[in-house]
C-alpha cells in the first residue's frame, strides 16, 4: 500500500482540525466557578430535605457558624477574614436563592421531585464544609493574582458556564463581590 505524501497528510490534518469545535475557554475563574457550582449542586438536596421536614430556608445559627469558621481559617488561605466572610456570605445567599426557587416550583406543582432525601446534618453539611476549603483556596488564588479586567472576564466566564437561568443567577449572586477592589 502506498503512503500519502507528507504534505498531503499535513494539509488534510489542518483542514479537518478546522471542523472541530473550538476548545472551551480556560478562564482563570474556572476552578473557583467549578467549586461554586459543586456547592450550588447541593442546594437542591438541601431544599428537598427542608421540604420533607418542613424547615425554613433561613438557618441563621448555621449561617453564623459557617461565617465564623470561614473567618477563623481565612488566614490559612492568605485571605483577610472580612474578605473571606463577605465571599462566603455570597455563597450562602446564592444557595438560598436556589432553595427558594426550587421550593416555589415544588409548591406550585404541589410536590417535590421523587428522589431520595439526603440527611442535612450527617450527609449534606459535611459535604458543604469540605467544599469550604476548596472555595477559600481558589478565592485566595484569584486574590493573589487578580485577572486584568476582572469584571469583564468574570461576566464572560459566567456566560459560558450555563444557559439555565436559575443556575446563572445563582452564579452571579455567588460571585457578586469577587472582583471588588481589595
Amino acid at each position: 500500500m502506498r503512503q500519502p505524501p507528507a504534505l498531503l497528510t499535513l494539509c488534510l490534518a489542518l483542514a479537518l482540525s478546522g471542523c472541530s469545535a473550538p476548545p472551551p475557554s480556560h478562564s482563570e475563574f474556572a476552578p473557583l466557578l467549578s467549586a461554586i457550582e459543586q456547592r450550588l449542586e447541593l442546594a437542591s438536596s438541601v431544599a428537598r430535605h427542608k421540604w420533607v421536614h418542613n424547615l425554613p430556608v433561613q438557618a441563621p445559627a448555621r449561617e453564623a457558624e459557617v461565617l465564623l469558621q470561614v473567618r477563623a481559617t481565612a488566614g490559612d488561605y492568605g485571605l483577610a477574614p472580612e474578605r473571606a466572610e463577605a465571599f462566603f456570605a455570597d455563597q450562602i445567599e446564592a444557595n438560598k436563592l436556589v432553595q427558594y426557587a426550587l421550593l416555589d416550583r415544588w409548591r406550585a406543582k404541589g410536590q417535590a421531585p421523587q428522589q431520595a432525601t439526603r440527611d442535612l446534618s450527617s450527609e449534606l453539611r459535611p459535604r458543604l464544609d469540605k467544599l469550604q476549603g476548596s472555595l477559600l483556596f481558589e478565592l485566595g488564588k484569584i486574590d493573589h493574582e487578580p485577572p486584568a479586567d476582572c469584571t469583564s472576564k468574570l461576566v464572560q466566564a459566567l456566560a459560558e458556564r450555563t444557559h439555565d437561568p436559575l443556575r446563572h443567577l445563582a452564579l452571579v449572586r455567588a460571585t457578586g463581590q469577587l472582583c471588588r477592589k481589595q
